[in-house]
């Protein structure tokens, strides 16, 4: 368990970068996410064998997925954003908060310049404030329960999101992509069947 909790904690310091998941006109919406920078010194001090892989399983829009082991426990992310690399630090946070870490799911609005990106210095302020030493030293909570049914829904689509891909018929699924694994058994099965069809049809 204190490996776990050093984990969380590596994780919990990375999480000083925003990812734009939309832009409409001059407003983007951002979500907290890993620096990679700030994740790599964290967790090389925790792990020096950690590894993170990713896989783009559409280009547009980009939907990322990410693949993250410490100290021998992966978790994987997936989550689509306005551009590929926003889509990969949404697809980390995806896999970060699998390990347990509460990262902030909703959203926030700023300025948006389609030369200089999203304006996050407000949000950076605010992040910064929350990561102080005051704060960091609150105990993390235990790690979510894993349903073993999700792990399982989740496998299956991945291997039928392959079967798909070697069919040719990639474009047709991403709609289904932009959904993940689903929030529930019920709703990954939904997708399953959903993508069923698809290869069938």
């Amino acid at each position: 368990m204190a490996d776990l909790d050093r984990v969380r904690e590596a994780l919990r310091a990375s999480l000083t970068a925003w990812a734009v998941a939309e832009v409409r006109g001059d407003q983007a919406r951002v979500t907290l996410s890993p620096s990679p920078d700030a994740l790599a010194q964290q967790l090389g001090a925790v792990d020096p064998a950690w590894s993170l892989g990713w896989h783009c399983d559409h280009v547009a829009p980009p939907v990322v997925r990410a693949r993250l082991s410490v100290l021998g426990m992966t978790r994987e992310g997936l989550a689509a954003g306005q551009t590929l690399q926003d889509a990969k630090l949404r697809a980390l946070a995806d896999a970060v908060r699998f390990f347990g870490v509460p990262v902030p799911t909703e959203a926030q609005w700023v300025e948006y310049d389609p030369e200089e990106g999203a304006n996050t210095s407000d949000l950076d302020a605010e992040t910064e404030a929350a990561a102080s030493p005051a704060r960091r030293a609150a105990p993390l909570p235990p790690e979510p329960p894993r349903d073993p049914q999700m792990d399982k829904a989740r496998r299956h689509i991945d291997d039928l999101m392959e079967q798909i891909r070697a069919a040719g018929k990639g474009r047709e699924v991403a709609h289904l992509t932009l959904r993940g694994y689903g929030e529930s058994v019920e709703e990954s099965r939904a997708i399953y069947k959903e993508l069923q069809a698809i290869l069938r049809g």
